[in-house]
């Protein structure tokens, strides 16, 4: 509901290229914005009666640019009476005036809206972007199926804060985001107050982008046996990592000496190393071809 967040969110996604994939379109706050970007833009929505409402809405293209987007997204109930009484004359919600020039940043396109599940519904092929305010209780689902999709160059995501801080290594990284960070750069945005959304959530959000590396740290062939290693280096036995690297799926020879030379402390935790350390551990205990 904060339109500063919108803002901050759309800023994100016009700063790359391609069409758009929005997850969770719910009830269009950020679908309305977007589409003033001037983009192809599919916005997946899991129930059918918010979908429908869209579809009505944008599906013809036509949508609301610049300030009156905004105000809309960041109020909707304000607006929702405007709505109805333009629907039962038949004209169409803000059909005759705040329209963008055709053409250029800010022109409206038709809008795809499909109902749809974001787990499950089929992502593109070609290149495209995805921005999604996701839903909390189904973040890292969401998250895992995203990262393993081939076609999707940038994600601008909103989830819960904790989430956002261990995906981007504030603090430490999971498991999750070591097993993807060589083919993914991760980069925290800002911290959204709960208060930003309607209804308030018992969390903070997190706004974060994923931008995948044009030139990836690991071999794609390697990805399965590489997260793999992860897998067993997170949960590994031994009091830091100059043991557990010892005992690990794939045992590295002086592991102390290794870490020492990397300026990582013996007894380090595996949350502690950065993406070029994990690529390097890797390449120093992966098969030869």
């Amino acid at each position: 509901m904060d339109r500063r967040v919108i803002d901050r969110v759309v800023e994100l996604v016009g700063a790359t290229d391609g069409s758009i994939v929005e997850l969770g379109a719910g009830g269009g706050a950020l679908t309305r914005p977007l589409a003033a970007l001037g983009r192809p833009l599919t916005a997946v929505e899991l129930d059918p009666r918010r979908a429908d409402a869209l579809r009505r809405e944008l599906g013809d293209g036509v949508s609301r640019a610049g300030r009156a987007d905004h105000r809309r997204a960041a109020d909707p109930g304000r607006h929702a009476g405007r709505m109805h009484r333009t629907a039962r004359d038949g004209r169409r919600h803000g059909s005759q005036r705040d329209h963008a020039p055709p053409g250029g940043a800010g022109a409206s396109r038709p809008v795809r809206v499909v109902t749809g599940d974001a787990l499950t519904w089929p992502l593109p092929s070609e290149p495209h972007v995805i921005a999604s305010n996701v839903p909390f209780h189904v973040t890292t689902p969401i998250l895992r199926r995203i990262l393993a999709e081939p076609a999707w160059t940038d994600a601008v995501l909103l989830t819960q804060w904790e989430v956002a801080r261990r995906r981007c290594g504030v603090g430490g990284t999971s498991q999750l985001t070591v097993q993807w960070a060589p083919w993914f750069e991760f980069e925290l945005d800002r911290r959204v107050p709960a208060r930003a959304f309607r209804p308030a959530p018992s969390v903070d959000g997190g706004l974060f982008t994923i931008r995948r590396r044009a030139e990836p740290l690991v071999a794609d062939r390697e990805r399965r046996a590489y997260q793999a290693y992860v897998a067993s280096v997170f949960g590994g036995r031994g009091r830091g990592l100059a043991q557990v690297l010892s005992r690990a799926s794939r045992p590295l020879p002086n592991a102390k000496t290794w870490l020492t030379r990397r300026g990582i402390r013996a007894d380090a935790l595996p949350a502690r190393l950065a993406p070029a350390d994990w690529s390097a551990l890797w390449h120093a205990v992966r098969p030869r071809p």
